[in-house]
């Protein structure tokens, strides 16, 4: 009888939890630095918070935080902890009083909200000096040997599938109008050691991979995830992952002022 050859590995399909266990979580340092900058620690809100990555980290650096984000089910799976308060609410229609927040976040959500109405209700809630930023994170990079064909994946083979809005996220918000008083802020990466498995279950969260998939280029992604293979050399091997952290920071005036003169990191 002929020895049956096993069909080659799907290293995309991991099943539906891969959300919850590939996404990259930001940094202590990073939630640390946001309230060096806050004029006081009373009150930071996490606006479009998902499922609370940053509202937590946040967390022992005020004495209350809110996470708001418009999704009922994100909401219902948000990371507790002391300190925390979390509400479904939109970006455009926050629930504060006027006045009450130090620091407003919005992690890797700003390029789907209504900018100007979403900046109106931070002066209005924003105490005087208060910080606003909007965080994001880069392109990943990879070791060397393996980075050259991610870029070329990354840019040229899944590029089109990507929705417009991640353009925004790709730049660091750099393109988008932020009428605030900018100022510099260090140098911050996340980082993560991942073993071939893990790293191409982070790519499955990809809303590009999934519409690649639906149209039917599996064949795209099982070439990539078969040159990643090669590369790799043992699939069990833990290799560093990074992402450079970008933000637009900057001082809140309050409502009916003037904006500050900008000045870009």
């Amino acid at each position: 009888m002929p020895t049956e050859i096993p069909p080659p590995r799907n290293w995309f399909d991991q099943g539906g939890s891969a959300y919850a266990r590939f996404r990259p979580e930001y940094p202590p340092q990073l939630a640390a630095y946001l309230a060096s900058v806050a004029p006081e620690r009373r009150l930071a809100v996490d606006v479009g918070c998902g499922n609370g990555q940053l509202t937590q980290l946040l967390a022992p650096h005020f004495e209350r935080v809110i996470g708001l984000d418009p999704s009922a089910d994100q909401i219902a799976n948000a990371i507790p902890g002391a300190r925390i308060e979390y509400q479904c609410a939109p970006a455009e229609q926050l629930p504060l009083a006027d006045g009450s927040a130090s620091l407003v976040t919005a992690a890797q959500a700003a390029h789907w909200f209504d900018l100007p109405a979403f900046y109106g209700e931070v002066r209005r809630i924003a105490r005087p000096g208060a910080v606003l930023a909007l965080v994001s994170y880069g392109v990943l990079r990879l070791e060397p040997l393996l980075d050259a064909r991610f870029q070329t994946f990354y840019w040229d083979e899944i590029g089109p599938y990507w929705p417009p809005e991640r353009r925004l996220v790709d730049s660091g918000y750099a393109t988008i109008d932020f009428p605030f008083s900018e100022f510099e802020y260090p140098a911050l990466e996340i980082r993560v050691e991942w073993n071939l498995s893990e790293f191409l279950g982070y790519l499955t969260t990809w809303s590009a991979v999934r519409s690649a998939r639906e149209v039917g280029r599996e064949d795209l992604l099982l070439a990539f995830a078969n040159d990643c293979a090669a590369a790799w050399g043992d699939p069990d091997r833990r290799r560093p992952v990074s992402w450079p952290i970008n933000m637009r920071i900057g001082r809140v005036e309050p409502a009916g002022a003037r904006p500050a003169a900008q000045a870009r990191p």
